[in-house]
């Protein structure tokens, strides 16, 4: 909740600090393209939200910086 809180007060002031300075928002101009924007936001909220997140039970059979796993011999 927090990160959305902090992420539009981000968008609002990036959207001020361009409209004071005289340059063009960095956003897309028409209907459209906002929309698509907020959905592919509101899509990647929802499915972090909502995805299982499960722990990592493979982390041991992952190779290190040499490649090779810790249970090979």
């Amino acid at each position: 909740m927090i990160r959305t809180v902090i992420g539009l007060l981000l968008a609002l002031t990036i959207g001020i600090a361009c409209r004071v300075a005289g340059i063009p928002l960095p956003a897309p101009p028409v209907l459209i393209g906002a929309l698509l924007v907020l959905a592919m936001t509101l899509g990647y909220v929802l499915t972090d939200r909502l995805a299982a997140h499960r722990a990592n039970s493979t982390r041991p059979l992952c190779g290190g910086p040499t490649g090779e796993s810790g249970t090979q011999p």
